[in-house]
């Protein structure tokens, strides 16, 4: 072996280091550019396009605007709209030629769009194909996908005598539910029918992605299995209908569905099966689920087993997404200590990362998960610490985007309620409900100063047996359990200390595990040097940017015990309430159509007939603004029902009934008068 001198050693050694300095400036710098070029996209009408013809249900939108004071420019709205997180619903050109069931137009047209509550937009720069707000392209390892942005979910609009206002980071009113069932049937379709099918090879072909018509074919009939087995697996016992999707059981069913592994499947498959059965299936699939090739494992089975074999086996493998919430409002969310309805993600340090990483495992990303037979860095910081096989958890998940969205998040504001459009705000009334508002609501509901550089958002947390509204999302978080696979043996922080994952472990505490080692997994698509330095850029970002620290949840909820490691998370969050006239309907499921109906009480046995109280049954998916009430008009749509368990507008009477506080006494229900001051009154937060 060559002897080096310690002085030529020195000089080897500064010379690395220059080299990676160097490297990590032109990272940084074409990082910069790269942002620079992102928000190039300033298009004055943010894309947005009017829909003047009555849809479905005779509803129509004349103009589009934008309300002047959410801290956004044209240019920051398109760039929330167009940056991918990695999500890969199918490939891009099947998307742009796919038609729908009944006709040939193409089923991303704008009014078919429009029928889901998802938001029209005209061609840009950004979005040359003028897809709706929150689809975008994407690429991973050389193929072009489309997929969902944040924007999907968080860009709401409210509509009123022809206007439309567009609120970013608003709640979206989206159906997603029927969007994915209608899409994935749509596929179906394609794949057999024989003129549908010409049609679409001929349009893929032309965009000279796919080189031939078997290609083609063999991809339609992947995803059309895929979407459609998704629309399956996730068909909801209580309909989500619009704006309310069940986004945490949907992500606990693709981690369930991606960290099986061969011996826990075989183990499942001959529980579930018929014994006559089990033979001839292990035998179709031994090859499939070999530890060496674990990729896709289910989705690979399935031409084994026959539909009835493959519902049970999803019986015996997912949980039943059913408890649907409205999609949370965006603004102020850096400045949170906690996130999510029930507080399940803490904001501190690089968590934003893991939190929307498992977001986008959720919707759509590509999880190319697979056996290895040596560590990695990367599997050493996900703590993979095994001396055999670990687990490559490569994805499209664009962790860079991430980090740069958040911090995007940091300049959105709440917005103001438009008195030009919606009508002027009674001043004296809201004085009066200034101050019904500091008895009845501010010991939970903070108030807080939009336009603050300095604000921030103390979570105040209160126990299901506390606030008495729907438990069923609190209580799927913490009891939803599910095979480790992959992951099982491998331990995961809790606020109470580390648990080991056994052979079936808590589904929150598998998705951290995940987490974890996505964000731990470099770009695939990317050279490794480059890769690495880039991830590890921006953990150092995330961190040095986020200005919020590790802290104790507030409020009255139970507390994690080494025995319920995750008992404080039956609980649902309370925050300010600036912006809140701009996200109905109302609780965290969406079971309150207005905030005049918030301040009813629920009717119970013994209560008089004549009395005023939330309705039982509305319509959701009207964008139709009434501003007395505040919320969305409710005679058109699809019928909510609040006797299903999570959908029940029960709890949260605080003003609607008397109201004890913490010192004993009990302030009385409010008059019908006093609901108006205290509604005017949040008009102006």
């Amino acid at each position: 072996m060559m002897n080096i001198s310690a002085e030529h050693r020195q000089k080897i050694i500064h010379r690395a280091i220059k080299v990676g300095l160097f490297v990590a400036v032109g990272l940084v710098f074409a990082g910069g550019i790269s942002r620079v070029y992102q928000f190039w996209d300033d298009d004055p009408d943010r894309g947005a396009l009017a829909m003047p013809e009555p849809d479905h249900w005779g509803e129509h939108f004349d103009h589009v605007v934008y309300l002047p004071d959410q801290g956004w420019s044209a240019a920051d709205s398109l760039w929330f709209y167009t940056t991918t997180q990695g999500s890969d619903l199918m490939p891009y050109d099947f998307f742009l030629a796919l038609e729908q069931m009944d006709t040939a137009k193409p089923f991303r047209d704008n009014a078919h769009m429009n029928k889901y509550r998802y938001l029209p937009q005209k061609p840009t720069f950004s979005n040359p194909d003028g897809l709706s707000v929150g689809f975008v392209l994407d690429n991973y390892k050389g193929q072009n996908y489309v997929g969902l942005t944040c924007a999907a979910c968080h860009t709401g609009q409210v509509n009123y005598k022809g206007t439309a206002i567009r609120i970013d980071g608003g709640p979206a009113g989206a159906d997603m539910e029927s969007f994915m069932e209608d899409i994935g049937r749509a596929l179906t379709l394609t794949m057999h029918d024989g003129v549908k099918r010409a049609r679409f090879i001929k349009a893929v072909l032309a965009r000279g992605h796919y080189r031939n018509e078997s290609d083609i074919v063999a991809d339609l009939d992947k995803y059309a299995q895929r979407v459609s087995t998704y629309a399956v697996i996730n068909h909801p016992t209580t309909p989500y209908r619009y704006g309310r999707l069940d986004a945490f059981g949907r992500i606990y069913n693709r981690v369930l569905e991606h960290v099986m592994s061969a011996e826990q499947l075989r183990d499942i498959l001959a529980r579930t099966l018929p014994l006559d059965d089990v033979d001839r299936v292990m035998k179709g699939v031994q090859n499939v689920i070999s530890a060496d090739d674990r990729d896709h494992i289910l989705e690979r089975i399935r031409p084994f087993l026959s539909v009835k074999q493959q519902l049970r086996l999803g019986q015996a493998i997912y949980n039943p997404p059913n408890a649907p919430v409205s999609y949370p409002f965006l603004w102020d969310i850096p400045q949170h200590d906690y996130v999510q309805w029930n507080g399940l993600a803490a904001n501190a340090g690089v968590g934003p990362i893991g939190r929307n990483a498992g977001e986008v495992i959720g919707v759509f990303g590509t999880l190319d998960w697979r056996s290895q037979r040596h560590s990695t860095l990367s599997t050493l910081i996900g703590g993979q610490d095994s001396s055999e096989a670990t687990v490559n958890f490569e994805s499209s998940i664009n962790v860079r985007n991430l980090r740069r969205i958040e911090r995007h998040l940091q300049k959105l504001k709440s917005p103001r309620w438009p008195q030009k459009i919606l009508g002027p705000i009674d001043a004296e009334r809201a004085q009066r409900g200034d101050r019904l508002f500091a008895k009845y609501c501010v010991s939970c509901h903070d108030e807080m100063d939009r336009d603050s550089a300095d604000r921030r958002v103390i979570a105040q947390m209160t126990g299901v047996d506390i606030v008495k509204t729907d438990p069923k999302m609190a209580n799927n978080s913490v009891a939803y359990s599910g095979y480790s696979g992959i992951l099982r043996n491998l331990y995961v922080d809790t606020s109470v200390g580390e648990i080991m994952l056994q052979r079936t472990a808590p589904v929150a505490a598998l998705l951290t595990k995940a987490d974890i080692n996505v964000v731990a997994t470099p770009d695939p698509d990317k050279w490794r040097v480059q890769a690495w330095l880039e991830r590890l850029y921006d953990f150092a970002s995330a961190f040095f940017d986020n200005e919020i620290k590790p802290s104790i949840k507030q409020g009255q909820y139970t507390p994690d015990t080494t025995v319920e490691p995750f008992a404080s998370l039956q609980a649902y969050k309370a925050r300010p309430l600036n912006g809140i006239w701009a996200t109905a309907p109302y609780l965290h499921n969406g079971s309150v159509p207005t905030l005049d109906d918030l301040l009813l009480p629920v009717r119970r046995e013994g209560d008089p007939k004549d009395g005023e109280y939330r309705p039982q049954t509305f319509k959701v998916g009207s964008r139709e603004f009434d501003p007395i009430k505040v919320g969305f008009r409710t005679d058109l749509g699809d019928l909510f029902e609040t006797r299903f368990l999570g959908n029940t507008n029960v709890g949260h009477e605080y003003a609607a009934r008397p109201t004890p506080q913490k010192d004993g006494t009990v302030l009385p229900a409010l008059t019908r008068e006093e609901r108006q001051d205290l509604l005017e009154y949040l008009k102006t937060l």
